[in-house]
């Protein structure tokens, strides 16, 4: 007589994505979860914060945290916390996504490489791998980028186009420890619906007013209210200087429009139901150096 088969174990963990500022970590988290919880932007050090993004299987849920890019370019206490955000992701995860953007190494790339753990699975994900022409040179790309530290499996990528993300997942189940689930099936992420709306208007807010708009500007929801269905959002965009309000504000209020209305569009389609938003700009000079309103602005 034989032994029934057994159900294989499932699998629980959280997964650390890390890579220098604007590799595509965002784009592959949103893709890998099915919905979008964490900003995207063509601006580089987009996130500032530790996002939790859920994905649910019949045998294991996969809990991922998009970290903010490793800055190098400004040493102020907002830059000190996000770097701080980055190495204690790595610290407390069960595996790690090292990506890097395909046929691009560099020295910010090497920064990223110096602080994963030895004691943690870091995958190495080449990202945009789509872009390469002659797809001849991305194995030697590979071999090159793999030699910088032992990781445990290399996988080229394109997060936008879903290419390889099956792959993708299934080295990183692999990995995961035998635990029980965190999270309900349907839970996307850890994070309030007031944080998601502030990361929203933030998106909006580097897509509309581009490179002229100062790293330091960020936003706070000041009231967050629900009525039913309808939910009422207020929110003050924080700048440090005069030149920056009227840069946001735009020639007769046209671009903080567009910013109110592009951001209330993508609510609905997250939330699921109608939203009233209102925006305005604040100036709040040296807030982005105080680590004390920091902290009060949602800054760990």
């Amino acid at each position: 007589m034989t032994d029934a088969p057994t159900t294989a174990a499932f699998r629980c963990g959280y997964i650390a994505i890390v890579g220098r500022p604007n590799v595509g970590k965002s784009t592959l988290m949103n893709t890998l979860i099915g919905a979008k919880v964490s900003i995207t932007s063509r601006k580089a050090q987009t996130t500032r914060h530790r996002i939790t993004g859920i994905q649910t299987v019949p045998d294991a849920q996969f809990i991922y945290v998009d970290t903010p890019g490793f800055q190098t370019r400004h040493a102020n206490a907002l830059n000190k916390t996000l770097n701080k955000t980055v190495t204690n992701t790595l610290d407390s995860s069960d595996v790690i996504l090292y990506l890097v953007e395909a046929g691009t190494f560099g020295p910010a790339d090497q920064q990223v490489v110096d602080l994963l753990p030895k004691n943690v699975p870091v995958i190495l994900v080449i990202n945009k791998s789509d872009r390469v022409k002659d797809k001849a040179v991305l194995l030697p790309f590979a071999q090159q980028v793999a030699a910088k530290f032992d990781f445990a499996a290399v996988v080229p990528v394109s997060a936008k186009l879903r290419f390889q993300l099956d792959g993708l997942q299934n080295e990183i189940k692999r990995f995961l420890p035998e635990n029980a689930p965190v999270f309900g099936e349907d839970d996307i992420t850890d994070r309030s619906e007031k944080f998601l709306a502030s990361e929203i208007v933030r998106e909006k807010l580097f897509r509309f007013v581009g490179d002229e708009l100062p790293y330091t500007s960020t936003v706070l929801i000041e009231k967050f209210e629900q009525e039913g269905n309808l939910r009422r959002v207020f929110a003050a965009i924080l700048v440090e200087r005069d030149g920056h309000k009227a840069m946001i504000i735009g020639n007769k209020g046209a671009r903080l429009k567009e910013v109110s209305s592009q951001s209330r569009l993508d609510m609905e389609r997250l939330f699921g139901g109608p939203v009233y938003l209102e925006i305005w700009v604040k100036v709040k000079s040296g807030w982005a150096d105080n680590e004390a309103g920091l902290r009060a602005y949602g800054y760990e």
